[in-house]
């Protein structure tokens, strides 16, 4: 079982995101967070393996949470979701697995899954 939190600061890309994980019955949404520090707060306290993470939230931007996870040595599977294409390359230099764009399009997003089993294959 894929343990995953969903960080972005509106509700619906969140339903969005646990709609489409619904799906998949090897990933568990441990929790969902809509801003940077209490992404921080939930990863630390729920260790999970995937991050379905947004770029722009309060607080802090997903990519200084990623930054953060580096530096902690701690640094999960991260799939980037955000509006903006202009933060990718950003994203790649912090390992981030994917980047995908909203709204979230369900082959891409099942895409960016299969890649992160890929990698969490135990």
């Amino acid at each position: 079982m894929i343990r995953a939190l969903v960080v972005d600061d509106e509700p619906l890309v969140r339903e969005r995101l646990r709609t489409l994980l619904s799906a998949h019955p090897d990933v568990q949404v441990v929790a969902e967070r809509g801003d940077g520090p209490a992404a921080l707060e939930a990863f630390q306290e729920l260790a999970p393996q995937l991050v379905f993470l947004d770029i722009q939230m309060p607080g802090l931007t997903g990519l200084e949470v990623a930054e953060t996870w580096r530096r902690e040595g701690t640094l999960p599977v991260i799939i980037f979701v955000t509006a903006f294409d202009q933060f990718a390359l950003e994203a790649f230099r912090l390992n981030a697995l994917d980047y995908l764009t909203k709204p979230i399009d369900p082959e891409r997003f099942s895409v960016a899954l299969d890649r992160a089993r890929e990698l969490l294959k135990p």
